[in-house]
């Protein structure tokens, strides 16, 4: 359960960060190309996607961070980046001041990520102290839950080519939604024993003939899920029925099959992105406006990046 009150909601977002993916060059004489060039994140104005801020690399990290989460209160975020072609992926916390500026990265002690172990999602508790994360490899998928403070971390697995891509925190710390691709849409009760997911996990959605599934949030009173459907954006009572459709994004050709997002702690207001623009959905009436991503040359040799905020 929480360990203290979540940090406070103080409105509509101010500031969204993004983390792009890794950019990459062929070496010379080389067959093989180089997927640890440098992509810093960088914080940005919410309202007008403007750059206010590069986030720097903390020290022993090579490449891009393409994993990142947001806290409630707009101002705590998570990002993993890879230190090395045959090393673990890491996990820092980033803390922004009420101006955007990003303090010094502080990494994320002893959370058992092995080399060649991919982290698909991540998600922050309400109080910022824990930390969920989906990890997928050659032993199969992995959910972990970890204390920010400690390290000390209990996991669940499954086997099989089943990937969680997305993590979501109950406001009151003792659930975590799950966007499974072929579980689809659960909740994993932290309260109960053993270590096999799919046993702890209560489905609320089947996946059975669902368009990709992208990501999952709770709202802010935990009754319901908020989760992508391909790209159409729905919700459903946490205790199962009817989904409700809150709004149905158009993207341009050639976007991803599925559509991951980050909802703000009112719970209204829904941040994703394609290339190098930004789209704000308002799930209130469904309503959609589009900004670009204003970035410096360094931060767009990566690939499309995520956001959070």
């Amino acid at each position: 359960m929480a360990t203290s009150r979540p940090l406070p909601v103080t409105g509509p977002p101010r500031f969204f960060v993004t983390a792009g993916t890794p950019g990459s060059h062929l070496p010379k004489g080389s067959k093989d190309p180089d997927y640890y060039i440098p992509v810093r994140p960088a914080v940005h104005d919410a309202a007008t996607g403007k750059l206010l801020a590069t986030i720097p690399l903390p020290r022993g990290v090579l490449s891009a961070w393409h994993v990142l989460a947001a806290a409630p209160d707009n101002r705590t975020f998570l990002l993993c980046g890879w230190t090395g072609p045959d090393s673990p992926m890491r996990l820092f916390r980033v803390t922004l001041a009420d101006d955007g500026r990003p303090d010094d990265p502080v990494l994320v002690p002893g959370l058992g990520i092995r080399p060649h172990e991919l982290v698909v999602a991540l998600a922050l508790s309400g109080d910022a102290t824990r930390l969920a994360y989906s990890t997928f490899g050659s032993g199969g998928v992995r959910v972990s839950v970890a204390d920010l403070a400690n390290g000390q971390r209990r996991d669940w697995s499954a086997a099989g080519g089943m990937r969680v891509s997305g993590l979501s925190w109950s406001p009151d710390g003792r659930r975590i939604a799950l966007a499974m691709n072929r579980g689809g849409i659960g909740v994993l009760d932290l309260a109960q024993q053993g270590t096999d997911l799919m046993a702890a996990t209560r489905v609320v959605k089947p996946h059975g003939v669902l368009p990709p599934l992208g990501s999952v949030a709770h709202t802010p009173d935990g009754a319901a899920l908020v989760y992508s459907s391909g790209h159409v954006i729905e919700r459903i009572p946490v205790g199962g029925g009817e989904p409700q459709v809150l709004a149905r994004p158009e993207l341009p050709p050639g976007a991803s099959l599925d559509l991951r997002f980050s909802l703000d702690g009112t719970g209204r207001h829904l941040l994703y992105v394609h290339g190098w623009k930004s789209f704000r959905a308002d799930l209130s009436d469904g309503s959609t406006a589009s900004m670009p991503i204003e970035a410096d040359g360094h931060s767009r040799k990566g690939g499309s990046p995520r956001a959070a905020w």
